[in-house]
């Protein structure tokens, strides 16, 4: 009894293997897309829109650098000779250097 028993559910183990299931395979149904048909006649020309609003008006520009210095100017012309001076009464004028500073 033994064998049998083994036998038979080796039998129907086997049995079971070979069978395929059948695959299931679905087909879509295809989506209606939509034609467009010839164009239609051009509509009216519209009104003309309105005037824009004027613009805001520019922030005042930054204060320009100093400009070059200008050239030297002409030499002015050459004074007039001097009146002759008071002669002197005969005395001697001693004239003294500028003192020298210390040394330090």
């Amino acid at each position: 009894m033994n064998r049998t028993f083994l036998i038979s559910a080796m039998f129907a183990s086997l049995s079971l293997v070979a069978c395929d299931r059948a695959t299931v395979v679905s087909v879509p149904t295809p989506v209606p897309v939509a034609v467009p048909g010839p164009a239609g006649p051009s509509g009216a020309t519209g009104a003309t829109g309105s005037t824009g609003s004027t613009g805001a008006t520019g922030v005042t520009g930054a204060t320009g650098g100093q400009g070059a210095t200008g050239g030297q100017g002409a030499t002015g012309d050459q004074g007039k000779t001097g009146a002759t001076g008071k002669t002197g009464d005969g005395g001697t004028v001693i004239v003294l250097p500028p003192a020298s500073e210390p040394a330090k």
